[in-house]
């Protein structure tokens, strides 16, 4: 998680930068970076469909229910992008290459991280990733504006990761996942658009890569993974809070009408 959504005001405004580095790559600190170079509304995934209104999470729903309809899909994100200067992290990483068509001159980034260590990042949220109890989840968050979408673009996630390189949270995953991703990217985008680094790297080789100067700061450093596990209590929170409201409001509507029924 990223923080506060950052939402463009700007339509005219076209993607130049598609940083294809799969979560917990350092996707945060990769947006706050872009944003300082290329000085516009970054969008980050989870950022914006956990944070932004109802109808943008559920655009991102309709371009995974027309992911095989490439007509439909292509304009749907076109709309879901416009504005944003570059996009990181899931959803937008299962279709680069649809992004990388649709903005002929946007650059696309792919990060590298210590696969041990990009999986041990990764266990908290494959372990909680299986599909066979979200029918909870779902029934948890379907009252809740933005968070219903959830459980559906979350499981387009895992198809598009099934349908691009044979691998989901449920199937297959290893500490070897990231690079066949990172392989799945490479072939995906011709090799004058690409950039591999690590954001240990710094500043120096993404501003040059962008032609931009290099910034006379430390490079940004978000450790969302602690965002996440907070954000996730208070969605779970707030969704049973809203859930004790609704199941309060029924009961006392049912108490009034059998008082009624009991006085007529």
């Amino acid at each position: 998680m990223g923080g506060v959504p950052s939402i463009p005001t700007d339509k005219s405004r076209t993607v130049q930068v598609i940083s294809a580095g799969y979560s917990r790559t350092g996707t945060v600190s990769m947006a706050l970076a872009l944003e300082k170079l290329l000085d516009g509304p970054v969008m980050h995934g989870g950022t914006h469909l956990f944070g932004r209104e109802d109808a943008y999470a559920k655009l991102w729903c309709d371009i995974f229910a027309n992911r095989h309809n490439k007509p439909v899909l292509m304009k749907l994100l076109r709309e879901a992008t416009a504005g944003f200067v570059a996009l990181t992290d899931n959803p937008s990483i299962v279709f680069v290459s649809e992004l990388a068509e649709l903005y002929p001159d946007a650059k696309v980034i792919v990060v590298e991280r210590d696969a041990d260590r990009w999986m041990k990042s990764m266990e908290s949220l494959l372990e909680g990733a299986n599909m066979d109890t979200w029918w909870f989840v779902k029934l948890l968050v379907w009252p809740c504006p933005t968070w219903r979408w959830a459980p559906i673009f979350l499981q387009g996630v895992q198809d598009c990761d099934e349908e691009h390189f044979g691998m989901s949270w449920n199937k297959g995953w290893s500490a070897e996942t990231l690079s066949v991703y990172n392989g799945w990217v490479r072939k995906s985008i011709a090799p004058e658009r690409l950039l591999t680094m690590e954001l240990k790297d710094g500043w120096e080789p993404l501003a040059k890569f962008l032609g931009k100067p290099v910034p006379d700061e430390p490079f940004p450093h978000a450790n969302d993974g602690e965002t996440m596990r907070k954000y996730a209590k208070s969605v779970f929170r707030t969704a049973t809070l809203v859930w004790v409201g609704i199941v309060g409001s029924a009961a006392m509507g049912a108490s009034i009408t059998y008082m009624a029924w009991k006085r007529w």
